[in-house]
């Protein structure tokens, strides 16, 4: 296991732990029964086999389109290899987050996110496993490794993994922070570039009118910046009393797993 993997792996493990102290990381306010093979399923599949897959895949048919250009980035700076791992995948993430609230089909792949009516470390990786396997970034990543960016991949990876963990848990590292009156300018930079309990729970909101809940909006992952850049954010300070989504249909762990392939209602 590379050391990069073991870091992320340590601080995922790190925040179950805090959950089990503080926020009952087995059962969640409002879990149901088929909440825990969802969030256990689907980050296994995605951590196991999805993303690794992507990324060899990836890069083979890189290697196989462009042989020579195998390590081309390598004597590239650091601010530069850097930029290319936001735009294409922190910012494709964004807007292939925010085209999942917007196309019906890639809603469906994307609903067991928020068909979790809590937030929690359990949900980070809960999607519908073809939801991943499309998802722009991660095949771009592959190919930016392929190119010579591994080594600036390994610090990124770990730091977005950090703030995406930390932006789901229901330890809101961010609250008592916001009650030091000297680190509101502080907070106020922080929560305009990367995601926040605060902000991202927002998006998971249950109810639009809660003057919080910005379902539409918030799709940032480590740079909330970009719903700033490009319109969409909500920044409130405060976090929804109910999250989950209004008005959706039942649905099982196979529609949540499987769609297409399993259905049991409509979109």
């Amino acid at each position: 296991m590379k050391l990069e993997s073991i870091v992320i792996l340590s601080i995922f493990l790190t925040f179950i732990v805090m959950e089990i102290l503080f926020t009952q990381f087995f059962k969640k306010a409002e879990q149901k029964t088929s909440d825990g093979w969802v969030d256990l399923i689907s980050t296994s599949i995605l951590l196991f086999m999805t993303q690794p897959m992507i990324l060899i895949i990836s890069a083979f048919l890189a290697y196989k389109i462009a042989p020579d250009a195998q390590g081309m980035l390598k004597t590239w700076p650091i601010w530069a290899i850097l930029g290319l791992f936001l735009v294409f995948d922190d910012m494709t993430q964004y807007w292939w987050h925010r085209l999942s609230h917007t196309i019906p089909w890639l809603y469906n792949l994307h609903r067991p996110h928020h068909n979790a009516e809590y937030m929690s470390i359990r949900i980070v990786y809960r999607n519908n496993t073809f939801y991943y396997l499309f998802m722009p970034g991660l095949w771009f990543s592959g190919i930016l490794i392929y190119l010579g960016g591994g080594w600036v991949y390994a610090g990124y990876i770990i730091v977005k993994m950090t703030v995406i963990y930390g932006a789901h848990s229901d330890i809101r590292w961010d609250e008592p922070l916001y009650k030091i009156k000297w680190l509101s300018p502080v907070m106020w930079v922080i929560e305009r570039v990367i995601s926040t309990p605060s902000t991202h729970s927002a998006h998971h909101g249950r109810h639009a009118d809660d003057g919080i809940t910005n379902y539409k909006g918030n799709f940032g992952n480590l740079l909330f910046f970009w719903d700033i850049l490009f319109g969409t954010a909500k920044i409130t300070r405060r976090y929804p009393d109910l999250i989950g989504v209004e008005n959706l249909p039942d649905t099982t762990i196979g529609e949540q797993l499987l769609w297409p392939l399993v259905r049991v209602s409509d979109p």
